[in-house]
């Protein structure tokens, strides 16, 4: 009888097919999200001249979708650890899908905010549910790189809204863009059918046919046998998933930091979504080259969150964190000046790699700091607490475009929250995170040898 230990078979996995399937479909996934996510700033002036909205009600609708993802990801975040996460996801999928194509049938403010108020569910909670998917399965030495390769999806979803919404909006008018997110929909078979469920969940639905199946994908070397039987640290077994438990052994203050993060940089990160095309308009370009500026903010992103990533693999995730914030308040902040057009589509794709980019980095480190029975709760609650900065967001910089201020208050008001991120990340209590307690503590698993909770891992400073 062989126990298998599948937390330790996940971090010590070599990269393969399995773990590309696994990326292929949260990144796909995550497109499709953020293309959902990134239709509604795209298409504003459009939607602002055809409804005949003022910037601050326009600010209302945009938000609308935002104060759904804060329910989404709160919701749909911690009831994945209780009904599986790959069908958390499907109805995430099912909800952004249906409900931002239906908006593009709306021809009024208020049934168009209900529309992205429902799909806005969606869009929220899929993103702590595939954050918690790719870091359950990604090998531990490049699992921020794998999580934030996924994520840079999301600046991919906003460069394709960015690029088909000129075509379409021109040939088609605004709704075509959104009718076209509902095709996700179509694929929920297939991702019902090829997406594997989390390993904690197996494991309390003694589902063993399932867990030999990803032992025998994670570690090709493994031949599943009769007598098998399959373990987790304690720290990582579902139980019920509490809250409480992201404030239990000495999580509490970085759990409060973590949200004050996400609060901070979600606030940017939708400022910029949603007003930086009428920002660079009211500025003297055109709608044509403001659309450009968010291909830019996107591509930066993606180089960003992909870059951050690799870096965040290399040396200590909280102070390469620390660094993208920094250089989020200045890239914003110049943002509001006059410079040279060179020089002006640099600092907007630096502001995409440190703001949407720093944002995946962040998802990164939470999904690493908490156990994994709880992963999805601790991202889901601190997307969802965050929300409410994506939430006002669009509401105050609406409020400050319509008094017609000066570009460079506009975008100083965006770049402060960088500066209280900063300093949020910088006190979180490293040594307080999953990683950083199994390295220390010994765990039985049910074989009755003890071990450590991987073999491999060292205790990161705080």
């Amino acid at each position: 009888m062989r126990n298998i230990d599948l937390h330790k078979l996940a971090d010590e996995a070599r990269f393969n097919r399995f773990h590309g399937l696994v990326l292929f479909w949260c990144a796909l996934i995550i497109i499709f999200d953020g293309y959902d996510l990134a239709v509604a700033g795209i298409a504003l002036p459009s939607i602002m001249k055809e409804m005949g909205v003022s910037p601050t009600n326009a600010g209302f609708m945009v938000s609308s979708a935002l104060f759904g993802m804060m329910f989404g990801a709160i919701f749909l975040g911690t009831i994945a650890d209780r009904i599986g996460r790959r069908r958390a996801i499907v109805i995430c999928i099912a909800l952004f899908s249906m409900f931002t194509a239906a908006a593009g049938l709306t021809h009024e403010p208020v049934s168009f905010s209900v529309m992205r108020f429902l799909a806005g569910l969606g869009i929220g909670g899929v993103m702590p549910n595939v954050v918690a998917q790719m870091t359950e399965y990604s090998p531990r030495r490049i699992r921020s790189t794998m999580v934030t390769l996924m994520f840079s999806g999301y600046a991919v979803g906003g460069m394709l809204a960015a690029l088909l919404g000129k075509g379409l909006m021109e040939a088609y008018g605004w709704s075509s863009v959104f009718l076209a997110a509902g095709l996700p929909v179509l694929l929920i078979p297939a991702i019902l059918k090829s997406m594997p469920e989390s390993i904690p969940f197996l494991m309390k639905a003694n589902r063993q046919a399932e867990l030999q199946r990803i032992a025998s994908r994670l570690d090709p070397a493994y031949r599943p046998a009769a007598g098998d039987s399959f373990a987790l640290p304690r720290e990582d077994k579902a139980v019920s998933a509490p809250i409480g438990r992201l404030f239990q052994e000495g999580r509490g203050f970085s759990t409060v930091m973590f949200w004050i993060a996400f609060f901070m940089c979600l606030f940017m990160v939708y400022a910029l979504s949603s007003w930086l095309t009428k920002l660079m308009a009211s500025a003297g370009y055109s709608l044509g080259s403001a659309l450009t500026f968010v291909l830019v903010l996107n591509f930066g992103a993606m180089i960003g969150a992909v870059g951050g990533g690799w870096l965040a693999d290399r040396f200590h995730i909280k102070y390469v964190l620390v660094g993208m914030y920094a250089l989020a308040a200045v890239s914003i902040t110049l943002l509001g000046y006059r410079v040279p057009t060179e020089l002006l589509f640099l600092l907007v794709g630096l502001a995409g790699a440190s703001t949407i980019g720093t944002q995946i980095v962040t998802y990164a480190y939470v999904g690493q700091f908490y156990p994994m029975a709880v992963r999805a709760t601790g991202i889901g609650w601190a997307s969802g607490v965050g929300r409410s900065g994506a939430i006002l967001a669009p509401i105050v910089i609406g409020s400050l475009v319509g008094l017609a201020l000066p570009l460079q208050q506009n975008f100083m008001a965006i770049a402060v929250p960088a500066v209280i991120a900063a300093i949020a990340v910088a006190l979180i209590r490293h040594g307080r995170s999953a990683g950083g307690q199994a390295a220390d503590a010994p765990v039985a698993n049910r074989g009755g040898d003890t071990r450590r909770g991987d073999g491999k891992r060292r205790t990161q400073p705080a």
